[in-house]
C-alpha cells in the first residue's frame, strides 16, 4: 500500500484517479482550498503558493492536477491568465514541498498536448518542438514550475494529456449534440485529434505514479489519432445517430470564442513513451474506446 496525495480529486480525472487508487489498496490524501470536511482532506491554498509541508509525511507519490478547466469559461484576458496562473501555482507550490520533503516523493504532474500547437499531419512525438500557441506558452510555463523538484533531484513526468474521452467533461457536449442528431465534423473535421479513454489516462497515470525511472514528459495518448470526422463518425455510429451535421470553422468560434483554435487544431501524436515502458492500452484502438465510451 502506498500512500499518495492528489491535487484537483474532484475534477474529472481527479475522482477516477483518486477511486482507482483506492480499489488498489492505495491510501490517499486530497489537497482542497476549502477547510476540510473528511478525514482524508488536507487544505492548501496555490493560489498563494501555501502548502503545509507535513502533508507530506510518509507520502510515496503526489499527483497535481489542480488547474482552472481551458473550455470552462470564454477566453477573457482575465480568464487566460487564470488559466496560466492556476497551473504554475499549483505545480510551484507541490514541486517546491516535494523539494524540501525529507524522503523521496514521486511528483506525477498534469500536462497537455497543447504544447505542440497546431501541426496539421506532422508526426509527434514526446521530442518534438513546441508549438507557438497561446496554450504552448501555457504548457511550457507549467512544466517549468515544476523546476524546484526537478533541481533538488526528485523524480518528475509530466502528462501531456491528450482529448479525454469520457462521459463527463468536453467530450460530454459532443456526445449530447450526437444523441440528438447534431453530430459532425468541425470545419471539415480533417484535424487530427489524439485522444484516450479516461479508464486509460488514469491507468496511464498509475503507470507513471509506479515507476519512478520515467522522467519528462509523457504522451497519454492512445497510439491511433485520427481525424475528427472518424472520432465523431464512430461515436455516431455506436449511438445509431447520423453525424453529418457540419460545423463551420466561424460557428465554432462564434460558440465558444477563442478556445476554438485549440479545439480546432490538429495533433497527430505517435510517439509514445508509455508503451514504450510497459503500459498497455485497455482500449488502443477507436473502435474499442468508443464502444466503451457509449456505454
Amino acid at each position: 500500500m502506498a500512500r499518495i496525495v492528489v491535487t484537483g480529486s474532484s475534477g474529472l480525472i481527479g475522482s477516477a484517479l483518486v477511486t482507482a487508487l483506492r480499489e488498489r489498496g492505495d491510501e490517499v490524501v486530497r489537497l482542497v482550498r476549502r477547510p476540510p470536511r473528511a478525514p482524508d482532506e488536507l487544505q492548501w491554498d496555490p493560489s498563494s503558493r501555501h502548502m503545509d509541508p507535513s502533508a507530506l509525511d510518509g507520502v510515496d507519490g503526489l499527483v497535481n492536477l489542480a488547474s482552472a478547466g481551458p473550455g470552462d469559461k470564454r477566453w477573457t484576458a482575465s480568464y487566460k491568465r487564470e488559466i496560466l496562473a492556476s497551473r504554475v501555482n499549483s505545480t510551484h507550490t507541490v514541486a517546491t514541498a516535494v523539494a524540501n520533503a525529507d524522503h523521496p516523493v514521486r511528483l506525477v504532474c498534469a500536462s497537455a498536448t497543447g504544447y505542440y500547437g497546431d501541426r496539421g499531419d506532422e508526426p509527434l512525438t514526446e521530442e518534438s518542438a513546441p508549438g507557438s500557441t497561446f496554450f504552448t506558452d501555457v504548457v511550457t510555463a507549467w512544466e517549468a514550475a515544476a523546476a524546484p523538484a526537478v533541481t533538488a533531484g526528485a523524480s518528475v513526468a509530466y502528462c501531456r494529456s491528450g482529448i479525454i474521452l469520457a462521459g463527463g467533461g468536453p467530450m460530454s457536449r459532443l456526445l449530447t449534440l450526437t444523441r440528438f442528431g447534431l453530430g459532425g465534423p468541425m470545419a471539415g473535421g480533417r484535424m487530427y485529434w489524439s485522444w484516450i479513454t479516461l479508464a486509460d489516462e488514469v491507468g496511464a497515470i498509475l503507470h507513471l505514479l509506479d515507476r519512478p525511472e520515467i522522467t519528462g514528459p509523457v504522451n497519454l495518448v492512445s497510439r491511433e489519432p485520427v481525424h475528427q470526422r472518424d472520432l465523431v463518425e464512430a461515436v455516431a455510429r455506436a449511438m445509431h445517430r447520423p453525424s453529418f451535421f457540419p460545423a463551420p470553422r466561424f460557428g465554432v468560434h462564434l460558440v465558444v470564442g477563442e478556445f476554438a483554435a485549440e479545439i480546432l487544431s490538429s495533433k497527430r501524436i505517435v510517439g509514445d513513451v508509455l508503451v514504450e515502458t510497459g503500459f498497455r492500452h485497455q482500449h488502443p484502438d477507436l473502435e474499442s474506446a468508443v464502444r466503451w465510451l457509449v456505454d
